[in-house]
């Protein structure tokens, strides 16, 4: 799995005209799923996540993490990050996880998120969504499970 993990003021995902979630102080995160993904991809990635320390305490360094301001997630999919553009000008997604997989993993990782303290406000799989942030910072990261698997080792 991916993640941009985006430290925000607000966000909100709309579809179809409706706000469908929507947060103050948190984390945006556009996730997206790839075809070798599991379970435990998922979690090692939101457990990663939702300890980030990178609000800034009242020194000013990023030594608080979403518990410590009372912060929020919205969690939006994104199979976009999977993206190869490498050749030509219109990217290939067939590094992206197709639906069957990738569904049950994005819902899982909701799970998780809500398992670990952090229950998400979210966009739909496969919808049409428009995504609002106020970055505050800003503050972005991209991280990836596999390199977070692999660090077990």
């Amino acid at each position: 799995m991916k993640a941009v993990v985006t430290r925000v003021s607000s966000a909100s995902v709309r579809i179809d005209g409706a706000v469908n979630g929507s947060i103050d102080r948190g984390f945006l995160i556009l996730l997206g799923v790839g075809p070798e993904d599991t379970p435990a991809h998922g979690r090692k990635l939101a457990e990663k996540i939702l300890g980030l320390r990178v609000f800034e305490d009242e020194n000013g360094k990023m030594n608080l993490g979403l518990a410590d301001v009372g912060g929020s997630v919205l969690v939006v999919s994104q199979f976009t990050l999977y993206g190869d553009c490498r050749k030509g000008r219109r990217p290939s997604f067939v590094g992206a996880a197709p639906p069957s997989i990738a569904i049950p993993l994005y819902e899982q990782f909701l799970a998780d998120c809500e398992e670990l303290g952090f229950p998400p406000q979210h966009g739909e799989f496969g919808a049409e969504m428009l995504v609002e942030s106020i970055n505050d910072g800003p503050v972005t990261l991209i991280l990836d499970s596999n390199e977070l698997m692999e660090s077990r080792r």
